[in-house]
């Protein structure tokens, strides 16, 4: 039966970026459960699309928030000092270290990428970027206009931002250059001096990435990725952008997913697990880039809006008092292991990877062709959630499931996960 917060949305909310709601009305979370309307619990392995790192209900982050709605909710931190903002973004400048002390304060992840874009044009006076095939960066125009997937920029949404060159993702499960890792020299990412000799006009402001590729299907770059990529960056001028959107905030098992690759981007931009489901982005870097931004080039109303900030200190304390990053190393290695025990029983898993507790199982009809299992991936999310659990499925041909847990899950509880899956993976089989 169609719940009346259903019939509402069907009759007055515009669900333009998902085919259909699940059936479920959420009403209540801790830690890593949800309860729907009818009293049902779940376990919650998508965490609100890679957002609750921390855990739902987490009194310490919300009880920040509620004494800083005793205080102030809302002055403009762009006219007003606002104290904190002031030590959210000292917090920032301390966890990132080298140099990447200056942050700009937004609403979301396309808001934070947005910044990054106009800094590193500011900074270079130059107007193209590189970006990557399979990427995904937002859902504004300038956003979309870096993002590498069709199906995600839409139709009839164009022209997009002109200037912006792709190049081969570093989806070494599906190689677009038809090599393989390790005997492939890093081509996909040597190729990235192609994209700037051959499809752009020489002046390039900067590259962006993700450093785990999550709406692409968890895809994970090679180690010595961004290694090489960097060496042409500077050889060319060009800044590093990482969106560490979904990957940040020790949801790879590091506060930050560039910390698994060795090299230090120029611009980073974050949001989601950054307040624990409080809207906030963030878009930090070197004190040079951020003071090109002269008086009028950008602003947000509600950027570092003083509630979010104060949740996202206390986010950050719990984070580190903890030590997520480490659980989420941890689990994710056991999530992982028992995840590949069960590609050796089931033909229809093609690959499993991931970083932490940022997981992607690519579904195939056939593991000799790899031909996507997207009907599958969709229904086996819909038997987990009949049967209690909560997944994503998606990736640039919809047939990845998608595990991304508050990161206070339980080892129990990820046990039921990976079981539940079994189960579905048989019943789909069938």
């Amino acid at each position: 039966m169609t719940s009346d917060v259903e019939a509402k949305y069907d009759k007055y909310v515009i669900l333009s970026s998902i085919k259909k709601i699940e059936p479920v009305t959420l009403v209540e979370g801790k830690g890593a459960t949800l309860k729907d309307s009818n009293g049902k619990k779940y376990i919650d392995a998508f965490a609100g699309i890679s957002v609750v790192n921390s855990g739902h209900g987490n009194t310490a982050i919300i009880d920040a928030a509620k004494r800083q709605m005793d205080k102030l909710v809302h002055a403009c931190a762009y006219v007003y000092p606002l104290q904190p903002v002031a030590d959210l973004a000292e917090k920032i400048a301390k966890l990132l270290g080298h140099g990447l002390n200056k942050t700009f304060f937004s609403n979301s992840g396309a808001e934070s990428i947005e910044c990054g874009l106009k800094l590193a044009r500011k900074f270079t006076k130059k107007h193209e970027f590189v970006a990557l095939m399979c990427s995904f960066h937002g859902r504004t125009i300038g956003t979309l206009s870096v993002t590498g997937q069709a199906n995600r920029r839409g139709y009839g949404m164009g022209p997009y931002m002109s200037g912006v060159a792709f190049a081969p993702a570093p989806y070494c499960y599906r190689c677009p250059l038809g090599l393989k890792y390790l005997e492939c020299d890093i081509q996909c990412a040597k190729m990235i001096q192609d994209v700037i000799s051959y499809s752009t006009s020489n002046n390039v402001a900067g590259f962006i990435a993700e450093p785990v590729m999550g709406e692409g299907g968890i895809i994970v770059p090679p180690p010595e990725y961004f290694k090489e990529v960097k060496k042409i960056l500077d050889a060319n001028q060009i800044l590093y952008v990482a969106d560490e959107v979904q990957s940040g905030f020790c949801r790879t098992g590091k506060m930050f997913g560039y910390e698994h690759y060795g090299v230090i981007p120029d611009i980073v931009c974050m949001a989601k697990g950054i307040a624990n489901g409080f809207p906030l982005g963030a878009c930090t870097t070197r004190d040079e880039i951020g003071a090109s931004f002269e008086a009028g080039d950008h602003l947000s109303t509600f950027g570092g809006n003083p509630v979010s900030c104060a949740a996202s200190i206390a986010n950050i304390d719990y984070m580190l008092n903890e030590h997520l990053a480490e659980k989420s190393d941890a689990d994710g290695e056991y999530a992982m292991k028992r995840l590949n025990e069960l590609a050796h029983k089931h033909g229809i898993i093609g690959e499993v990877r991931g970083k932490g507790l940022m997981i992607g199982v690519e579904l195939v009809k056939d593991k000799r062709t790899k031909t996507p299992a997207s009907q599958e991936a969709g229904k086996i999310r819909e038997i987990c959630r009949e049967k209690g659990v909560l997944i994503g499925h998606g990736g640039v041909k919809s047939n990845v499931v998608r595990i991304q847990p508050p990161l206070v899950i339980s080892r129990e509880q990820i046990d039921t996960v990976i079981d539940v899956l079994d189960q579905s993976l048989k019943e789909v089989s069938k």
